[in-house]
């Protein structure tokens, strides 16, 4: 009787670990200035990378980049390559959108930092209400940071101590959020560096899509903000069931808590994020990483409800640091950048070139996926698409870890690299941006699919075929 084969989200053991083997070699050996490079410069960084998430990519070494124009990088080996990472939702615009890189130019001539406003801040104000809603805004230089300031606010007009999130939820590195499920209770994450508080005095986890369990965390009456993206991003998405964020808004109102909306992977769904297009009503609204055109810049705003209970809070104290704030934060740069982004790149037009190029990707992903009869599926929000190495649709955190498939995205990622096609090293993410053409998209779809002949496809059939 034959051995079983081991299989991998669909895919023969042995079969993959000799692909992955091939793919890496191939990378190794087509890079070698890259590898040179490194290896004069990479040690004065710790770990061999300037900063830590770099060595998530799965390639033998890293590749260096020589420029960026449009959807496109070039590295140092002389290699073209369609960029469907940009910068994890960094770059979503394109590399240096014409609007922004002029913007940049004319204020690096006026000064980069003064601790004051321009006049490019006060314009920036109004185009932020007009794209996102009439919210009081601030400015900060991460969505970490943007969170951060949020929940403080929050807990200081309500005077509890809690946040909920939802179980493998996405808010950048803020400490609060940095909580999991173990056995349907709320612990530290297991991967957290150096933290020696416990989080769980001030948060509280629940299962995305779980309206039940919310409105029993909220009862107690602890919580100030639910904080949740509208789509869950951070492993495999996760789409909201029908109901569930009106359900939230509910609930926050009924138990007298915040809603905290954070669009910093979810601006990708259409101008004003999914907040404006699916007529969300959060409290307080964040968004960062592309909102000025890839200059290190976020935004986050109250209701005028809320900053008026905040106002009445400022009152009562005494003056004192914040704890909000960061010099550099709210520079010229920034308003220039974020000015150049609402008025010129974050329009109409550009927002439908990219969500008819990303239903393009997701079409052809999806009949890739049909045709090798994969156990996989596809998601789509906005400019947004991803291709899950497991049966879907998924529910919420637990299920989206458990498809995670990291030796299968090692392999295909490089391997799609190696075709000339760049996609996010944490997961399986591609974004299509205004300058992404549709030969990219299709040159994409086509490496995607000869990847998985390979992986889904015995060699002797595909000899004999």
């Amino acid at each position: 009787m034959a051995k079983a084969q081991t299989l991998i989200a669909g895919i023969p053991k042995d079969r993959l670990e000799q692909i992955a083997a091939r793919e890496a070699r191939r990378f190794a050996q087509s890079r070698p200035k890259a590898a040179a490079a490194l290896a004069r410069g990479a040690g004065a960084f710790l770990g061999g990378v300037p900063m830590h998430w770099m060595s998530d990519w799965p390639m033998p070494h890293l590749p260096l980049v020589a420029k960026a124009t449009g959807a496109r990088l070039t590295d140092i080996d002389g290699y073209g390559i369609d960029d469907f990472c940009l910068g994890d939702t960094g770059s979503m615009f394109g590399h240096s959108p014409e609007p922004v890189a002029r913007a940049i130019r004319k204020q690096a001539k006026r000064g980069l930092t003064y601790m004051l406003p321009t006049e490019d801040a006060m314009e920036a104000g109004r185009l932020l209400t007009e794209t996102f809603g009439p919210f009081r805004w601030q400015i900060a230089t991460t969505a970490t940071d943007a969170n951060r300031f949020s929940l403080r606010v929050a807990r200081a007009v309500t005077g509890r101590p809690k946040v909920l999130v939802f179980n493998g939820c996405y808010h950048g590195t803020l400490d609060d959020t940095m909580v999991e499920l173990s056995r349907g209770k709320t612990v530290n994450r297991a991967g957290l560096v150096g933290q020696v508080q416990d989080l769980t005095r001030g948060a509280v986890v629940c299962e995305f899509n779980d309206l039940a369990a919310v409105e029993k965390a909220l009862a107690k009456g602890d919580v100030a903000a639910i904080l949740t993206e509208p789509v869950m991003t951070n492993c495999c998405m996760v789409l909201p069931d029908p109901g569930f964020l009106d359900g939230l808004r509910r609930l926050a109102t009924q138990h007298g808590a915040l809603l905290i909306i954070d669009e910093t992977h979810t601006i990708s769904t259409g101008r004003g994020g999914y907040t404006r297009t699916h007529g969300l009503s959060p409290d307080m609204f964040v968004v960062g990483k592309c909102v000025a055109g890839g200059m290190p810049t976020a935004v986050w705003g109250m209701t005028q409800d809320v900053a008026d209970r905040f106002a009445a809070y400022n009152a009562t104290r005494a003056p004192g640091h914040s704890g909000m704030g960061t010099t550099l934060s709210a520079n010229p740069m920034q308003f220039a950048c974020l000015r150049a982004t609402l008025e010129g790149v974050m329009t109409p037009e550009n927002y439908a070139h990219m969500e008819a190029g990303a239903e393009r990707l997701a079409t052809g992903l999806a009949a890739a996926i049909e045709k090798h009869k994969a156990p996989w599926h596809v998601v789509r929000v906005g400019a947004r698409v991803e291709f899950i190495c497991a049966p879907g649709p998924l529910k919420n955190g637990s299920a989206a870890h458990k498809a995670h498939q990291p030796q299968v995205e090692a392999a295909l990622h490089t391997a799609l690299l190696n075709r000339g096609c760049l996609i996010a090293p944490f997961h399986n993410m591609m974004l299509v941006s205004p300058a992404t053409k549709p030969r990219q998209i299709d040159r994409l779809i086509a490496a995607f699919d000869e990847i998985l002949t390979d992986l889904f496809t015995p060699a002797s059939d595909r000899v004999s075929a």
